[in-house]
């Protein structure tokens, strides 16, 4: 569970117009109204890349009044059904995706299972991706293509990475060639598989 204490606040006379924040923010929480940056705050988390990343430090961040709670409860899905997207994703349901805010895998398949179909929805529900908001993109897109959903990246998005091949990935003859260079991805399939399926 990620508890939102912040929020983000453009200086409208100091902001130019960009669209950088746009461009990173992991909610689509911001857009342009008369070539100035305007933030809907029920989608802002606090996370600071728009605050980062701007240009001219037009962005600040600064308490809510209300602090607002990122969860979705695992313990309201079935868990067979959140057990057999995570293990199609080869995730183990307690993994961790999203190091930041502390996201399990279990988490994020509960979210998609409610109906959640994209990255920016699941960041939204659960708060991952409103860390540093670089790595956790990619269990994201697995978790969704194992559910069959294969969403596209919003236009103008900078904070969208492809799938990075795992070990599932690699091809028959990558494996047998390597293999007598002394790699073994089979035995480290056979490991993460043990790891994937622990109870």
């Amino acid at each position: 569970m990620r508890l939102v204490t912040l929020k983000a606040r453009i200086d409208d006379d100091a902001c130019i117009g960009c669209g950088t924040c746009v461009k990173v923010c992991p909610t689509l929480a911001i857009h342009m109204e008369d070539r100035l940056a305007v933030i809907d705050y029920e989608k802002c988390t606090g996370c600071g890349n728009c605050e980062q990343r701007c240009p001219v430090s037009a962005i600040k961040l600064e308490r809510r009044e209300e602090p607002k709670k990122l969860y979705v409860d695992p313990s309201k899905v079935d868990r067979k059904k959140i057990k057999e997207l995570c293990k199609k994703a080869n995730f183990n349901p307690e993994q961790i995706l999203c190091y930041c805010t502390e996201t399990r895998a279990e988490e994020i398949a509960a979210a998609i299972i409610l109906g959640a179909k994209t990255p920016e929805e699941l960041s939204l529900l659960t708060g991952i991706r409103t860390g540093c908001g670089v790595e956790c993109i990619q269990p994201i897109l697995r978790l969704l293509k194992a559910a069959g959903i294969n969403p596209k990246p919003p236009e103008g998005g900078w904070q969208w990475y492809g799938i990075t091949p795992t070990v599932w990935d690699i091809p028959e003859e990558v494996k047998e060639k390597y293999n007598k260079r002394g790699f073994y991805f089979d035995k480290d399939v056979e490991l993460l598989e043990k790891i994937r399926d622990k109870e």
